[in-house]
């Protein structure tokens, strides 16, 4: 089974023999060329490509000019392999968007663990994070995203806005969000649900507002109108 689509871009045909090899033989389904321009013309066909590994000293378009193209477009993991303690290379391929490089040559292992490691990244991010209506919520930080402004809250602030979001336009009552929220088991006060509202619509601001109390009924979160 494989676990990823590669595309290698490698103007020396040895280079790019033994990376689809080493990459092959982890499970990674991979398509190799020869320069920039081919990179962006796959990516300008397939919607499937998980990761690319360019190059620097690539004719035509090289490694730093073809990172900077894909990134106006796309988000892709990049790869950048450069020569032995070349940092200059290496610092101008992050600054044109490279997400992490390789130094040549490399092992079998090296390639491995960079490729298996930026992809483990990327998807648990893809996993994390959950979009609604001008906010992006990540869980691994409780944060919300307002307009690319970071909004920290407590544990219990964040579960409480997902478990508004997710049950979106119902009205749910103090005894249902204690119990989504806080658990079956709380027998403290069930208030402590009016003290956690007043504080996420302070700290939401504008979209603050979309948490509507529903007097001697509950609460519910309603989207944009």
């Amino acid at each position: 089974m494989m676990i990823g689509k590669i595309l290698v871009a490698d103007d020396e045909a040895n280079y790019r023999r033994l990376v689809k090899m080493f990459l092959e033989q982890a499970n990674y389904e991979v398509l190799t060329v020869s320069d920039g321009n081919e990179v962006i013309d796959i990516l300008n066909q397939c919607n499937d490509i998980d990761l690319v590994i360019l190059d620097v000293m690539m004719p035509k378009l090289n490694g730093w000019q073809t990172c900077q193209e894909i990134r106006e477009k796309s988000s892709i993991p990049i790869i950048m392999l450069t020569a032995l303690g070349d940092v200059t290379n290496e610092v101008h391929g992050i600054e044109k968007g490279a997400d992490d490089y390789i130094s040549k040559p490399f092992s079998h292992e090296v390639l491995i663990a960079r490729v298996g490691g930026l992809l483990r990244r990327v998807r648990r991010n893809e996993q994390e994070q959950f979009h609604d209506e001008g906010m992006a919520f990540e869980e691994s930080t409780n944060s919300v995203y307002i307009d690319d402004k970071r909004i920290s809250l407590r544990p219990k602030e964040y579960e409480l806005l997902m478990c508004l979001v997710l049950n979106k336009s119902i009205v749910l009552s103090r005894e249902q969000i204690l119990d989504k929220v806080w658990g079956y088991n709380y027998f403290g006060d069930p208030r402590t649900v009016d003290t956690h509202i007043k504080s996420l619509r302070a700290r939401l601001g504008e979209i603050g507002k979309r948490i509507r109390t529903l007097r001697n009924k509950g609460y519910s979160y309603r989207g944009v109108d």
